[in-house]
């Protein structure tokens, strides 16, 4: 009657952690919104300069990379708790 009492470890190593989906994901993130973001100031933006947020190329692009890292990167995301193999 043996209990395995031990967790789900991480990457063993630098390499594996590189190239596991828990680094890549923020990264992968933040381009897809900042992509999404200059799409949306190319299409939908502002030409007359007074919204801040659409009337510049930039504005989108942070905003759009802000929100792409909050949807895809945030480590308030999915947990692996009750995850079992």
């Amino acid at each position: 009657m043996t209990t395995d009492t031990t967790t789900a470890q991480g990457p063993k190593s630098a390499r594996d952690f590189f190239r596991s989906w828990k680094f890549w994901r923020p990264f992968l993130g933040i381009a897809a919104g900042g992509f999404g973001g200059y799409l949306y100031y190319y299409f939908i933006g502002c030409n007359s300069g007074t919204c801040p947020i659409t009337s510049s190329p930039y504005g989108s692009i942070i905003m759009g990379a802000l929100l792409g890292y909050l949807l895809f990167g945030s480590p308030w995301g999915k947990s692996d708790k009750g995850k079992t193999e």
